[in-house]
C-alpha cells in the first residue's frame, strides 16, 4: 500500500509575502519586508502551523486562514477554495510544478502528503502570470524543499483522531554530506467511518437511520512515500524527486444511490470496512529541477511527469435503459501529464529586476468502466511571460507583467455501450460526447504597487486572469452519484476572463497588528454548473453555462499581544457574488460561502508551549441559487495546545486539538453532503506526538 516516492525537489526560495504563522503570529521588521515583496495578498505557513492545526486533511488544517475554505466530502477528502473559488480555478503547485490529477471532481481530494510539507504559501487573487490557466482564483504553493544540514537527521510523527478512530505514522529520514543530500519520507493512515451528531438523514424524501451515528462506508486508508536526491554546489544545484500517493476510501453508500436495505452488503458490520462503493487513487510524480546562479542572474529549469490512476467501483445496478453491468468497475481514469519549465531572473541593479519564463504542459486522459461522465481528451498548453520589478526606495516598490498563452484541447467522442430507444422507438447507441477540437488564446497582465510609510504597509494590484474550459465542462454527460446530480457539458463554452482589483491595508505596531484585504472581481463569462428544476435518470439536472458575474469581498485580521504570555486574535471574511446576466440573473453563485468570523485567545508558557481557545462563526446563507436550499448560521468552540521537550539530542513534541468542543450540529454551506442533510462531524479530538533528531 505504501507508494514509492523519491521526493522533494529543491527549488530556490520563492519570494514570499504576508505573514508566517506558527503557534503565534510574529510581526516585526522582517515581517514588513515580507509584506513588501508581493502586491497580491498572500499568507505563508510553516510545518509547525500544520502540526498545530492538524485536522485530518491538508485543507481542513488550513481552513482557519481568512479567505481559505475546505470543501469536504467524508472524513478523508477535501478540496481547496480561496475566496469561494475552487476546483480548476485554484492552481495547486508542488515545488513549482502544477499538481495535475482528476481535480475536476467534487469528491476528488488532493493527492499530497501533508506531513512531507515544509511550508505553504497561499496567494489570493489571479496569479496567471506565473502559472497560466487554473490560477484565476489563486495559488496554493506547497514546498517540500528544505535542505538537510546534518549527515543524518529525521523525525517521526504519530497521530490520531477520535471522531473517525484514525491512526497514522509519518517518518522522515534525511542527510547531507558535502554537496550531496538525500531525503526519504513515508506516511501511512487508517481511518474508520466518521460520526455525525444525528441519528438519521434524509435523501430524496427517504429517512435513513444511522447506526451509532456513523456515516456508513466512509472509512479509508492512505499511504505515501517520497525520496529526494540532490547536488548542491556553489553556483549549480540539481534536485531529483520521485513520489507516490495512494489512497482507498469508501463513498457514503446511501448517497451513492444505494438503499442499504436492497444491498447484500452489511454496511454496519464494521466501522473500518471499505465496501462498495469505493474509490482508489494512485498519483506518481517524477520531477527534476536545475538551478544556476551567475553574476546578477539566475536560471531555473524543470521537467516533470505525473501519472494519475483513479478507479471508482460500485455494485452493478441497472439505471434507465442500461442493463446490469458485468462487473463493479464503474469508472476509471488514467492521466499522464508532462510539464516543462524554463525561467530566469536578471538583476539590472539592486533596485531593478526582470523575471521571464516559458512553460509547456501536455495532458493525456483516458477513461474506462461502464459509467460515463468525462470523455477521453488531450490538452496541450504553453505560455511565455515577463515580470518587471522596480524599487524607487526601500519603502516603495512597483511591478508589472504580461503573459501570452495558447491552449489546444481535443475531446474524443463517446457512445453508450448499450442501446436506448430514440423518439421513434428505434434502439440506438446514444452519443454522450462528440469529437471536439478547440483552440484558446489569451493575454493576461498585472500591475501593482506596495508602499510602506512608517508602520503602514499599503498594497494595490490590478490584473486580468483567464481559465480555459476543461474537458468535463465541454463534454460531460452522465450521473455523478457522489454529489447527487446529473451533469451536462456545453461544447461551445468560451474561456473565462477575470478582472480583479486587490488592495491591502496593514498596520504593524509593537503590540497590535491590523490587516484588511478588500477585493473586487468581474467575470464577463463565468462558467458554472447551473442547477435546474428538472430531473434526468432520477437525479437533478445540472448544466454548464456562462454568465457575467461580479464578486467583491474582504478578509480582516487583528492580533493584539497583550503581554509576553497572552495574545488575542480576531478574524473575519465576507464574499458577495451576483450573476449579472443569464437565466439566473440577480442570484448569487451555487455553494457561495456565507460570512465567517473567528476569535481566539492564546497563552504561551515555558518557551514554546501554548494553549488556545478559539471560536469559529458562520452566518446564515440565504443568498442561494434555486433550487438550492439555504443554511442556518453556526458556531463551534475549539481548543488547541502544544509543547516541546528537549531530551539530549532529541526533541519531543506534543500537540492536541479538539474541534466542535460542544458537539454542535450544523451544516456547512460549502459541503456537498448538506444536500442530503448530513451535518458536519461532531466533537473531534486530534493528537499528535513527534520526535525529531
Amino acid at each position: 500500500m505504501i507508494a514509492t516516492i523519491l521526493a522533494a525537489i529543491m527549488l530556490p526560495q520563492v519570494p514570499d509575502s504576508t505573514q508566517v504563522l506558527g503557534p503565534a503570529t510574529i510581526y516585526g521588521e522582517s515581517q514588513r519586508q515580507e509584506l513588501m515583496h508581493l502586491t497580491l495578498g498572500s499568507v505563508e505557513v510553516g510545518q509547525q502551523y500544520i502540526e498545530n492545526h492538524f485536522s485530518g486533511t491538508l485543507m481542513q488544517s488550513l481552513s482557519t486562514i481568512p479567505g481559505v475554505q475546505a470543501s469536504a466530502i467524508g472524513s478523508g477528502q477535501s478540496k481547496p477554495a480561496i475566496r469561494g473559488l475552487g476546483f480548476n480555478r485554484i492552481a495547486v503547485v508542488v515545488d513549482g510544478i502544477k499538481h495535475e490529477g482528476q481535480q475536476w471532481g467534487d469528491d476528488h481530494g488532493l493527492e499530497i502528503d501533508q506531513f512531507a510539507i515544509d511550508r505553504i504559501e497561499v496567494v489570493k487573487g489571479p496569479a496567471a502570470l506565473m502559472y497560466g490557466s487554473d490560477a484565476i482564483g489563486g495559488v496554493l504553493g506547497i514546498y517540500t524543499n528544505y535542505l538537510p544540514i546534518k549527515p543524518l537527521e529525521g523525525r517521526v510523527h504519530l497521530f490520531g483522531r477520535s471522531n473517525n478512530a484514525s491512526a497514522g505514522i509519518s517518518t522522515r529520514l534525511q542527510g547531507r554530506k558535502d554537496k550531496l543530500y538525500w531525503r526519504l519520507h513515508l506516511t501511512g493512515t487508517d481511518y474508520a467511518d466518521y460520526r455525525v451528531p444525528t441519528d438519521e438523514i434524509e435523501y430524496y424524501s427517504y429517512r435513513i437511520p444511522l447506526k451509532d451515528r456513523n456515516l456508513r462506508n466512509t472509512a479509508g486508508r492512505e499511504a505515501d512515500a517520497s525520496l529526494a536526491l540532490g547536488y548542491v554546489g556553489e553556483d549549480f544545484r540539481n534536485d531529483f524527486k520521485i513520489s507516490e500517493t495512494w489512497s482507498r476510501s469508501g463513498f457514503f453508500a446511501n448517497a451513492h444511490g444505494l438503499e442499504v436495505r436492497l444491498s447484500e452488503i452489511d454496511y454496519d458490520a464494521s466501522r473500518r470496512d471499505i465496501d462498495l462503493p469505493w474509490q482508489s487513487v494512485s498519483h506518481l510524480t517524477v520531477h527534476n529541477h536545475s538551478h544556476y546562479h551567475g553574476h546578477g542572474f539566475t536560471l531555473d529549469g524543470d521537467l516533470a511527469w505525473q501519472w494519475n490512476h483513479r478507479q471508482e467501483r460500485s455494485e452493478p445496478v441497472s439505471h434507465g435503459y442500461m442493463p446490469t453491468p458485468p462487473d463493479d468497475l464503474e469508472r476509471v481514469f488514467r492521466k499522464h501529464t508532462l510539464t516543462g519549465k524554463l525561467g530566469g531572473k536578471v538583476d539590472f541593479s539592486p533596485r531593478h529586476q526582470l523575471q521571464t519564463g516559458l512553460d509547456a504542459e501536455f495532458q493525456h486522459n483516458r477513461r474506462g468502466g461502464w459509467g460515463f461522465i468525462l470523455p477521453d481528451f488531450e490538452t496541450l498548453s504553453g505560455g511565455v511571460f515577463a515580470i518587471d520589478r522596480y524599487s524607487f526606495s526601500p519603502a516603495l516598490h512597483v511591478n508589472a507583467g504580461i503573459r501570452y498563452d495558447h491552449v489546444f484541447t481535443a475531446i474524443h467522442g463517446y457512445s453508450d455501450w448499450f442501446t436506448t430507444p430514440d423518439e421513434e422507438g428505434i434502439p440506438r447507441y446514444k452519443v454522450r460526447s462528440g469529437d471536439i477540437r478547440r483552440h484558446f488564446d489569451s493575454v493576461t497582465w498585472s500591475a501593482g504597487i506596495v508602499w510602506s510609510p512608517g508602520r503602514w504597509v499599503l498594497k494595490a494590484n490590478v490584473g486580468k486572469g483567464f481559465r480555459v474550459p476543461i474537458a468535463k465542462e465541454l463534454g460531460a454527460d452522465g450521473v455523478n452519484y457522489h454529489i447527487f446530480r446529473y451533469e451536462k457539458g456545453e461544447p461551445t463554452l468560451d474561456p473565462e476572463s477575470s478582472y480583479q482589483v486587490d488592495m491591502g491595508i496593514n498596520w504593524l505596531g509593537d503590540r497590535l497588528t491590523l490587516r484588511l484585504d478588500p477585493y473586487w472581481n468581474w467575470f464577463p463569462n463565468y462558467i458554472y454548473l447551473s442547477p435546474g428544476s428538472s430531473y434526468y435518470e432520477g437525479l437533478q439536472l445540472y448544466t454548464y453555462t456562462q454568465a457575467q458575474v461580479m464578486r467583491a469581498g474582504f478578509e480582516a485580521q487583528a492580533v493584539w499581544t497583550i503581554s509576553a504570555h497572552w495574545e488575542l486574535e480576531a478574524r473575519g471574511e465576507y464574499l458577495y457574488a451576483r450573476q449579472m446576466s443569464g437565466a439566473k440573473k440577480g442570484y448569487t453563485l451555487p455553494f457561495c460561502p456565507p460570512w465567517r468570523a473567528g476569535a481566539g485567545i492564546q497563552y504561551a508558557f515555558l518557551e514554546d508551549g501554548f494553549a488556545k481557545i478559539d471560536i469559529r462563526i458562520a452566518g446564515a446563507q440565504r443568498e442561494i441559487v434555486p433550487p438550492e436550499k439555504p443554511t442556518d448560521g453556526w458556531y463551534t468552540l475549539n481548543l488547541s495546545a502544544g509543547k516541546s521537550f528537549r531530551v539530549g539530542p532529541v526533541l519531543l513534541k506534543t500537540g492536541l486539538q479538539v474541534e466542535n468542543l460542544l458537539n454542535r450540529r450544523y451544516y456547512d454551506h460549502t459541503s456537498y453532503y448538506r444536500l442530503i442533510n448530513v451535518p458536519e462531524p461532531g466533537i473531534n479530538a486530534s493528537l499528535m506526538l513527534g520526535l525529531e533528531f
